[in-house]
């Protein structure tokens, strides 16, 4: 069975069996960086090209680690070094990239639709790297495949999503993705971050943490994203903390197996404290360890492999 996507741009686009599919493959990527020597030859003389025009870490380390895991040729670019600065349009950059023939562009930016936008006029695969406060598939898929590799299973658990859901991207592709394999998904926040109409992706809103949490299997904590908010959504981060931030307190209203996630990066004692986040329930390293399997396994499957890589 060979993967039918050209580029991987947002959760609604993938179906369940795509999904099962892109976590299969990346639960066989995950030995290849277990072994002594951490790279094969899989994706020798294909050329990557990373071109992050919003800061990030995990992301866009993932998947250079990726790239490079699978033998392929990865080039860097951020927004300052780039052409953008001197007035070039993203599309004609993108063009410019397409002139050299890579295999496949990674694009984060800060500019929702801008990764469909190049996607439609370049050869090469795109995969979405986060774009606005839109879509962040592939933290999604790595949410999935944490929750699936810890509790066996996605259908039938309850999933809760806390924190600045209005501004977030990873909430937006978290509540598609776990609601389309079949868990449920609640979401809490300050009503002046909770977007109107956000039940229409399959969720429910709580109106306090508590009532969120309650029996909850997974919990998912945001950070708040001052950058991209235009005005103060709330007193102070103290207050914040006191009204919807997790600590061990607050965890025991989950149950007893529940693991807590975050996309990164933390705000410690603000949405998280330091003790949930660095205790036995937490599985947020787990999540940047899979990250790198799961870009591998996607630059694997949007190059042309299919399901079996037992020969990797």
């Amino acid at each position: 069975m060979r993967f039918e996507h050209k580029d991987i741009l947002d959760i609604e686009s993938l179906s369940v069996q795509d999904i099962s599919m892109i976590l299969d493959t990346a639960e066989g990527m995950k030995e290849i960086s277990k072994r002594p020597v951490k790279k094969v030859p899989t994706l020798r003389g294909k050329t990557i090209v990373l071109f992050f025009q919003e800061p990030s870490t995990r992301t866009k380390s993932s998947f250079d680690i990726a790239a490079k895991r699978l033998s392929a040729d990865s080039i860097s670019l951020s927004k300052s070094s780039s052409s953008i600065v001197k007035g070039e349009t993203l599309i004609d950059t993108a063009r410019t990239l397409e002139a050299m023939n890579p295999d496949i562009i990674v694009l984060r930016h800060g500019c929702s639709g801008a990764p469909h936008l190049i996607a439609k006029r370049v050869k090469a695969s795109v995969i979405n790297a986060g774009d606005g406060i839109h879509a962040h598939p592939t933290q999604a898929l790595l949410d999935l495949m944490s929750v699936k590799e810890r509790k066996g299973k996605i259908e039938g658990l309850k999933v809760s999503i806390i924190g600045d859901i209005s501004h977030s991207r990873v909430a937006r592709s978290n509540i598609i993705g776990f609601t389309k394999m079949g868990a449920t998904v609640t979401v809490s926040a300050p009503g002046t971050m909770i977007p109107r109409g956000i039940e229409e992706l399959g969720c429910k809103v709580a109106p306090d943490i508590d009532s969120c949490i309650d029996d909850a299997d997974v919990i998912m904590m945001l950070r708040i994203q001052k950058e991209r908010q235009e005005s103060i959504l709330f007193p102070t981060e103290r207050e914040y903390s006191n009204l919807f931030g997790l600590n061990s307190e607050r965890l025991k209203k989950a149950k007893p197996d529940a693991i807590i996630m975050h996309p990164g990066p933390l705000n410690r004692g603000v949405e998280i404290s330091n003790e949930v986040a660095d205790g036995n329930n937490s599985v947020i390293l787990d999540q940047v360890t899979n990250g790198v399997a799961l870009r591998m396994a996607l630059f694997y499957l949007v190059a042309g492999g299919s399901r079996n890589v037992d020969t990797i």
